[in-house]
């Protein structure tokens, strides 16, 4: 589905004129416009299935390893932001680490970055973050044995609410091998 930006746009300018402001004055007359755009990047995910972001970013490389040895691949401190779906409010300074036991094929590095970043680009909670870039990983590296750590602020805690503003939030979505094997888990 394509987003609407026109009815952000008007949506904007409501928003705009119920908070007080007005709208028609120099610094907010684009603002409406601004903001549709803006919303179009940031919320570019919404249009794409996990299904459709593990195509998208799908390409694997065959491993060549011996078969008496076990290779994890491990891509730590992916940069991310999202919002939260309560409140549309902005999750930032999230590092994301994803860890996957490779079948056969493993995926370009920049695609395992490039999921994560697609996967963030929607309304959310954090929990699900973590259990969508894990769906996508194994899909696209064809693998069961996936780990995702992901470690951030949300200004739904820092800037309004409670504002305890040196909170954190982390969560882990262990999936195969790494439920139960503690190794695989401290990879993260």
């Amino acid at each position: 589905m394509r987003m609407d930006t026109k009815a952000i746009e008007r949506h904007v300018r409501g928003i705009l004129e119920a908070i007080g402001e007005d709208p028609d004055r120099e610094g907010l007359r684009e603002t409406p416009q601004r903001v549709a755009r803006m919303y179009e990047e940031i919320f570019a995910g919404i249009a794409f299935s996990n299904h459709e972001i593990a195509q998208m970013f799908g390409k694997t490389f065959a491993e060549d390893t011996n078969d008496d040895t076990q290779t994890a691949v491990v891509v730590k401190d992916i940069s991310v932001f999202s919002y939260c779906e309560h409140h549309m409010a902005l999750m930032y300074d999230m590092k994301v680490n994803v860890a996957y036991v490779p079948h056969g094929r493993v995926l370009g590095l920049s695609k395992v970055a490039r999921i994560c970043d697609m996967a963030s680009k929607r309304l959310q909670i954090q929990e699900r973050l973590g259990k969508d870039i894990a769906e996508i990983i194994m899909e696209a590296a064809g693998t069961l044995d996936v780990g995702v750590l992901i470690t951030g602020s949300h200004s739904c805690m820092t800037a309004r609410g409670i504002r305890n503003v040196s909170s954190q939030t982390t969560t882990k979505t262990f999936c195969g091998a790494f439920r139960t094997d503690a190794a695989l888990q401290r990879l993260l």
